[in-house]
């Protein structure tokens, strides 16, 4: 039973290289410890405050985005309506530019086709001025030929010509 129940002895023997190494490791180690468990703890403690900063900046940062991306959303949408209006106007105005063009051809057309009519009314006159000419050039040469006729042809223009 000597086993269960240490000696005296053995334990004043025991004791003093427990207290030798009792007060070299609370000389020496247990601050050198202490001051890394505390560095240990400091610097767990400054990481959670930096995640918890990058925490809220990454959320500042998604709201952020967010109000960027509506806002590039609400200005394509704008652009996209501003391209049509812009588009609607550029057919606006190539219709209008293209009904002042039509009457412009049109106008120039009936101006075109009136003197041509104009021309062709002239050249028929004088073709049936020429004809009408001729004739009474071939009619008046038989009827000169009599001096009776002639009288009378001349008192009857004279008679015309003071009824008019």
């Amino acid at each position: 039973m000597e086993l269960f129940t240490p000696d005296i002895g053995l334990m004043f023997w025991m004791l003093i290289p427990f207290g030798v190494v009792f007060f070299v490791l609370a000389r020496f180690a247990w601050p050198a410890i202490l001051k890394g468990v505390d560095k240990r703890a400091s610097f767990i403690e400054e990481s959670l405050q930096s995640a918890k900063e990058a925490n809220e900046r990454l959320a500042g940062i998604k709201e952020e985005s967010e109000r960027f991306l509506a806002q590039v959303k609400e200005e394509q949408l704008r652009l996209l309506k501003d391209a049509v209006d812009m588009r609607e106007q550029m057919l606006k105005e190539a219709k209008q530019q293209a009904a002042v063009e039509a009457d412009k051809i049109i106008q120039e057309a009936r101006m075109t086709i009136r003197k041509e009519k104009d021309d062709a009314i002239r050249e028929v006159r004088t073709q049936v001025a020429e004809l009408s000419i001729g004739i009474a050039e071939k009619v008046l040469r038989r009827n000169l030929d009599n001096k009776e006729v002639q009288m009378e042809l001349v008192n009857k223009l004279i008679d015309e010509a003071q009824k008019n």
